[in-house]
């Protein structure tokens, strides 16, 4: 029996009254997504998890922005995009014009994924690759990818299965055979190689998991016509869709934000190993959300270890892409597996939940 996904709760942001998300009884299930060319909602994660709030993204990411409104777990969630029983007959079970929420799946969570509007979209050559991950190391009856035929423009049409042909696909493959066998999962890159593309287009994967029937489907928007191709994510996902922030006891207001910013920390000269930036994403009654962000000196690294040195005691509740924990006045973080080589003047990120009022620590940052 498929274990569901974990439903957390989120605020929905600074311009709507808060909305408390209950999440169901049985526990998170690490499933997967296409990390690049990214998929509409893990794009949107990727780009706005640690500020889903910010109002800015109104503005600088519109298609993102009605995302959030309409479901933040659409988002949070960005690993649960799936149906069940379809028995290799997609185009019966998702009607034209819902493709990308695969047919309303999990009771309409992903709705938002099918409007119509100018996606955020990546630059990419002909030739490209198409990175799944699969984190909960389910494999692959078979992976196929698709991409929307000459003419079609995602920003003022509906995706239709007639606008398809598949142009590439992966057949039976464990997880075992999965090349890139990470710490938090695995993936793998399926080549699509085209010519004379040009423009805005989509690029439409179906991931039939080999677990159970259960078929996942992800639109990536794209503009041919870019020198590279988009690079995966300098860091994997986590294997567990982010932490649960508890709502506020009151909603949060209609005006943005002050324009004083969350406490920040210097980061030391950059002629050091490594420098540490940290600020508050966001708060609520009781706790917030921390983000640091690391960078590499002059030279590469090989792995960091991130100290946060509060005025007093401190309770880390939860951490991702780093090994977070708290002694006393003391947080401090390492390197997963997978973000602590940086080149030199390149950067990563972690976050945690802490709880208490936000203050601000003294950040340093050294190599491991």
């Amino acid at each position: 029996m498929r274990t569901k996904p974990l439903i957390v709760s989120a605020m929905a942001g600074v311009l709507i009254a808060a909305v408390a998300l209950l999440a169901p009884s049985s526990p998170a299930s690490a499933h997967g997504n296409v990390t690049g060319p990214a998929s509409r909602n893990y794009g949107c994660y990727e780009r706005w998890g640690s500020k889903f709030q910010d109002p800015t993204m109104a503005t600088l990411d519109p298609m993102c922005w009605q995302a959030w409104q309409a479901n933040p777990n659409a988002m949070w969630n960005w690993n649960g995009l799936f149906r069940e029983g379809v028995a290799g007959n997609h185009q019966a079970a998702i009607p034209d014009g819902q493709l990308c929420s695969a047919g309303h799946t999990e009771s309409g969570r992903y709705n938002a994924m099918d409007a119509v509007g100018n996606w955020q979209a990546a630059n990419i050559g002909n030739s490209f690759d198409v990175r799944l991950f699969d984190g909960a190391r389910h494999g692959a009856d078979y992976i196929w990818v698709y991409v929307t035929k000459p003419g079609f423009d995602p920003t003022t049409q509906a995706l239709r299965w007639s606008d398809l042909q598949k142009v590439a696909e992966i057949g039976n493959t464990p997880a075992a055979q999965w090349p890139e066998q990470l710490s938090n999962g695995v993936a793998i890159s399926t080549p699509v190689r085209l010519s004379g593309r040009s423009g805005r287009a989509m690029v439409y994967t179906i991931w039939q998991a080999s677990h159970a029937d259960q078929s996942y489907y992800f639109c990536s928007d794209v503009n041919f016509g870019g020198t590279t191709t988009t690079p995966p994510p300098t860091t994997p996902p986590p294997t567990t869709p982010p932490p649960s922030t508890p709502p506020p006891t009151t909603p949060p207001p209609s005006t943005p934000p002050p324009t004083t910013p969350p406490p920040t920390t210097t980061p030391p000269p950059a002629t050091g190993a490594c420098s540490a930036t940290y600020s508050v994403s966001s708060q609520w009654q009781g706790g917030y959300q921390g983000t640091v962000t690391v960078t590499a000196g002059a030279a590469a690294i090989s792995g960091w270890r991130v100290t946060l040195a509060y005025p007093s005691a401190v309770s880390v509740q939860q951490g991702w892409n780093a090994t977070v924990s708290a002694s006393g006045s003391t947080v401090t973080a390492t390197n997963a597996s997978y973000n602590g080589s940086l080149a030199a003047g390149a950067s990563t990120s972690f976050g945690f939940i802490n709880s208490g009022i936000p203050a601000t620590p003294t950040a340093t940052c050294g190599t491991v």
